[in-house]
């Protein structure tokens, strides 16, 4: 049997910090066309249960679908009397723990994120994650037709902090526990909107492929996980190959939770790389929407992270707008920062250095001084959970998603967790 030859990297992987992180990879990553085209083919795949239980919830009367599913969720599909099929079959997947899946892995992988505190829940998930996410047009046609500009990026980034912190606690992803119970929802969520763009007369499937697919699920996933790792590790942290491990396991299982297919869901280094390089060379095509996305969200950023004693203030939301995103410029490259409307200023480009060598200072000392990492975990983490609480207090965070219940109604937030 002939061995296919690799596809050659896009123009753009070749040149600045992509070519840089491409380096960090376990070898070549790039895939054949029959491995393009089985990926390609996820674009066209949503998520069944999910799907039908968003039928479900439409079939019936004054909510009453809602409530089954958040008494399932709360107490456990055998405390409802006698539940639709949908809701039986969805929750048997994912109250079914997979045989992968290891508690002390997922205990392990929620203390590495906790451990980077402020600056991960900040800079790394805000700036490189949701940020860099923006270069994926695709996806964006779902944010873009479901909230207005204005509004929705405070919310939504206050909501997805809440939703990340809760899955990145140690614990978090137990069957009776927040992480658990928002990914659902979440999911719930994406099943709603799903449904919603296919109802609409302007949605291009030839261009844009199917709402909320697989693709996107999965690059979503990579979003908080690979791309959380490579950005965390720009600003200076420092973490093994068993904590990395450890992490990706973790998303594995949200991923699992989430809906994405096992296909998608990777399970080693190899296999986080070659999905990064199969989402970003066929779903990092920027366009217009892509622009103005990343302009509501470097407006959103600066004024909901500040707390409301300079909130207000001109000079304050200007210098955390120029530091926040001059990390972005040094983690996408000077062209996608351009494109983005990202600020250019050395003096904060410094800066962000500066902290990069700082945090690898400590890190560099953390790893050798006995008792400092489980500190700097549990520092991390109440930093992030009282941040996190004040964010979802502000902007009167929507845990449930419910809003998404009535069809054509939602038009005040966003759809990516």
């Amino acid at each position: 049997m002939s061995r296919e030859q690799r596809l050659a990297h896009p123009a753009w992987m070749t040149r600045g910090p992509w070519k840089a992180t491409l380096r960090l990879a376990p070898g070549d990553i790039r895939a054949t066309p029959s491995q393009l085209a089985a990926f390609r083919s996820f674009a066209q795949a949503g998520d069944p249960p999910a799907d039908a239980v968003v039928e479900m919830m439409a079939r019936l009367p004054g909510g009453a679908g809602r409530r089954l599913f958040e008494q399932a969720v709360e107490k456990g599909i055998d405390a409802l009397g006698d539940p639709p099929r949908e809701l039986v079959e969805f929750f048997a997947a994912v109250d079914a723990v997979p045989y992968w899946v290891d508690p002390d892995l997922l205990d392990r992988g929620a203390r590495v994120v906790g451990r980077t505190g402020l600056l991960g829940l900040t800079m790394v998930m805000p700036c490189a994650s949701l940020y860099g996410g923006y270069l994926a047009s695709r996806a964006n046609k779902t944010l873009m037709r479901t909230g207005y500009l204005d509004t929705m990026a405070p919310r939504r980034l206050a909501e997805t902090a809440g939703w990340w912190v809760d899955v990145t606690t140690p614990g978090g992803l137990g069957r009776f526990e927040a992480g658990f119970q928002g990914t659902l929802r979440v999911r719930l969520m994406h099943a709603q909107v799903r449904a919603a763009m296919r109802r609409r007369d302007d949605w291009d499937h030839d261009t844009w492929d199917a709402p909320v697919n697989q693709v996107q699920l999965a690059g979503t996933l990579l979003l908080f996980s690979h791309v959380m790792l490579l950005g965390s590790r720009a600003l200076g942290f420092q973490f093994s190959a068993a904590d990395q491990a450890a992490v990706r396991h973790l998303w594995r299982y949200v991923g699992h939770l989430m809906g994405v297919d096992p296909g998608l869901l990777p399970a080693t280094a190899a296999d986080a790389w070659r999905l990064y390089w199969l989402e970003a060379a066929t779903e990092f095509l920027p366009d217009e929407d892509s622009r103005r996305l990343g302009r509501a969200l470097m407006d959103a950023a600066a004024p909901l992270l500040l707390t409301s004693r300079w909130q207000d203030s001109v000079p304050a939301r200007h210098a955390l707008t120029n530091y926040l995103f001059a990390y972005s410029r040094l983690i996408l490259g000077r062209r996608n920062a351009d494109f983005l409307g990202a600020p250019d200023n050395r003096l904060y480009r410094a800066a962000v250095l500066g902290t990069a060598a700082t945090v690898f200072a400590a890190e560099s000392a953390r790893r050798v001084i006995p008792g400092v990492t489980g500190l700097c975990e549990r520092l991390g983490q109440r930093q992030r959970t009282t941040m996190v609480r004040r964010l979802i207090r502000e902007q009167h965070g929507d845990r449930s998603h419910s809003r998404y219940d009535t069809p054509g109604r939602p038009r005040n937030t966003a759809v990516r967790p």
